[in-house]
């Protein structure tokens, strides 16, 4: 499999902080890939040295097959990056953003109008191409801030928590925009801070921690490789919760959480179809009334926090 970026031995420091410590990571081609870490893992830090913006300290990195520490000018030509602020120029319209930004690439007027529009049709803004960008909501903002990056044609997209502060429709918007780049052939390496993203977005999931890579791979393959299922309970009175959370709490691995809103308690399990069993019986014989319960999957939320011991 060919690979969109390749870190090999990556390090980078900031004084005493060691923000990348040896970091190995492969994004396929043809792929999203999303970096997952908790805050100061080194997710921005990577994405800085992908995009030319700083200069690792040792190891190698490659983008697109360019030495990006060597060539970081060839890079450039071939990345588009959208940052965690929407950088637009609020007194034009959006389609002179485009325009303005595809003459900074080198394009001539006519071939910058063309670009801008069909860049606005992909990221579905062309109805209000021509407002100002000051009376757009933030979630267009955030898209015409996408299409700032595309105008240039990239080959690899960088996207640095694109949807943070957007409301969920917008977000589940900026994904549709996002699935369609790679449709048509972009590469796109994002970090975010929403489990649920990965999970929707991404072909190729890497979690990294105190700057090194701790474990990669499909959505599936992370939660298969965590070794743990769920047992899941939902009381019909609220009452019984703490009941049946004693009753779990010796079957699982950690802590029972707690839902008291859904009356719903989880905790994770090893050997879970066994383990169900033992639940069913002793929540049988306590004669506790139950609406549900189950076995299931972790989520690539407790998958992260079962590597990392932290939130995002």
């Amino acid at each position: 499999m060919s690979a969109s970026i390749e870190a090999q031995g990556l390090t980078k420091r900031f004084g005493e902080v060691h923000a990348l410590a040896g970091l190995d990571l492969f994004a396929p081609a043809g792929k999203v890939t999303a970096i997952l870490g908790p805050n100061g893992a080194g997710k921005t830090t990577f994405v800085k040295a992908v995009a030319t913006l700083l200069r690792p300290d040792a190891g190698s990195l490659h983008v697109a097959g360019i030495d990006a520490i060597a060539r970081p000018d060839l890079v450039r030509r071939v990345i588009g990056l959208a940052g965690q602020n929407a950088a637009v120029e609020a007194a034009l319209t959006g389609r002179e953003n485009l325009v303005m930004i595809a003459r900074l690439f080198g394009h001539d007027g006519k071939a910058a109008r063309v670009a801008a529009a069909a860049v606005l049709d992909e990221i579905n803004l062309t109805a209000d191409a021509d407002r100002q960008v000051k009376g757009y909501s933030g979630g267009m903002r955030r898209r015409l801030d996408l299409g700032a990056s595309l105008v240039g044609a990239p080959k690899i997209l960088l996207l640095d928590e694109p949807t943070t502060g957007l409301d969920p429709r917008t977000r589940m918007d900026l994904w549709d925009s996002i699935r369609s780049l790679v449709a048509n052939g972009t590469d796109v390496l994002l970090t975010t801070q929403y489990l649920e993203e990965a999970d929707q977005l991404a072909d190729h999931v890497v979690i990294i921690d105190h700057g090194r890579v701790i474990a990669d791979g499909t959505s599936a393959e992370l939660k298969s490789g965590a070794g743990l299922d769920m047992i899941e309970v939902r009381v019909t009175h609220l009452a019984d919760l703490a009941a049946v959370a004693e009753i779990l709490a010796p079957l699982g691995t950690e802590v029972p959480h707690l839902d008291e809103p859904a009356r719903r308690v989880a905790v994770p399990v090893i050997h879970g179809t066994a383990r169900l069993s033992d639940a069913v019986q002793i929540i049988a014989e306590r004669g506790i009334a139950l609406d549900d319960i189950g076995l299931r999957r972790p989520t690539l939320d407790e998958v992260f926090l079962a590597l990392t011991g932290a939130h995002t």
